[in-house]
């Protein structure tokens, strides 16, 4: 446990933005701002002089942009990132390459009304911070990339479904904190025939369409936002849509997925509990669990009910994780068979399918 308050540096050209969001972290009494600064540059005199836990950073700024001072944060000295900004739909582009580069969450404020936006989702706020403060941030990694798909898929017609086998594994995953690189890891180890895969990451609505369209393009397996009445076919992962919960079903030998609105499960729209528990009741021993690195314990209860309905469960390790909370309380609940670092994971899920 942290018996210290975590020192957080925030990085605004916006005065409103930069004296609300002080106002707001110096509230909760585990957080302290250190200091704010209006651009990088300024902000680069502030780390020199003495490192923060977290840094919460704007990325339209004069002078340098968010993007690259996070690049050079990422390069010289590691350390957890918060996004805050304001990101249209347009921008997502830019988020997910926050991502790429070490950001660990990311909050989105709106053009207008940004004072009242930040008060009202203060606990939100808060609690990334503290997600931030435990992560494990890493130096970035060459990105590997792929040629396109071009297979026989492209002109034969799909297959019926009387050529579809009841016993068809499929694969459940969820992540949270540091789930985005994570993902990326495990989907690019995995062969085009891979069993179906269906996956909950806790992202902001907007967003997971483009996740889902810069790994379609990094993957040799087919990575797309999930629909409702998608099928879960071999060679194809759906991502949950920000904002809604996706679940498993099943109509004789076909299993889909079904997406749907309700409420914060584990504080969570989309849940991993929710898919995980649906999984559990629609494929019981022809699925697979795994529960990547994420903070809280959504996915925990859920992952113990894939067990006991006879599926195989995976956690990844503490050592590979950025944040060990979900798969810690995962495993705390009896729900894993097997803990393994994240580079091993890919490898497990081919074996279980075989």
């Amino acid at each position: 446990m942290r018996d210290s308050k975590i020192r957080v540096l925030i990085v605004d050209d916006s005065a409103v933005v930069r004296q609300t969001l002080a106002a707001l972290l110096d509230s909760d009494p585990g957080i302290e701002v250190m200091g704010t600064a209006g651009d990088p540059y300024a902000a680069a005199e502030k780390i020199a002089e003495q490192l923060p836990d977290v840094i919460t950073l704007d990325i339209e700024m004069p002078r340098m942009d968010g993007l690259t001072f996070l690049r050079k944060i990422m390069a010289q000295h590691p350390i957890p990132v918060v996004i805050c900004s304001s990101l249209a739909e347009e921008g997502t582009a830019s988020a997910l390459e926050a991502l790429e580069l070490g950001a660990v969450e990311i909050v989105t404020k709106p053009r207008l009304g940004v004072r009242q936006f930040l008060e009202e989702s203060r606990t939100a706020i808060c609690e990334a911070v503290k997600a931030a403060a435990s992560a494990r941030v890493q130096p970035l990694r060459a990105v590997h990339r792929v040629e396109p798909k071009l297979t026989a898929d492209a002109v034969l017609a799909p297959a019926t479904c009387a050529m579809a086998k009841t016993t068809e594994k499929v694969v459940m995953v969820g992540a949270s904190t540091g789930g985005t690189e994570a993902l990326k890891t495990l989907l690019e180890a995995l062969p085009s025939d891979t069993p179906g895969i269906v996956i909950v990451q806790h992202m902001p609505e907007l967003f997971t369409r483009a996740f889902a369209n810069r790994l379609d393009g990094l993957c040799a397996i087919t990575v797309k936002e999930a629909e409702s009445g998608d099928t879960v076919l071999r060679g194809r992962a759906l991502i949950a849509p920000g904002n809604h919960h996706l679940l498993l079903q099943r109509s004789g030998a076909r299993y889909y997925v079904e997406v749907k609105e309700g409420p914060l499960v584990c504080r969570h729209r989309p849940s991993v509990d929710v898919l995980f528990r649906s999984a559990a009741r629609y494929a019981g021993p022809n699925a697979v669990g795994v529960i990547l690195t994420g903070m809280g314990d959504d996915g925990a209860r859920g992952m113990l009910e894939m067990k006991q309905a006879g599926a195989t469960t995976i956690a990844q390790d503490e050592a590979t994780c950025v944040v060990f909370g979900m798969p810690k309380e995962a495993i705390r609940m009896n729900g894993v068979d097997r803990v393994m670092p994240l580079e091993s994971i890919a490898g497990a899920i081919l074996s279980c399918a075989r």
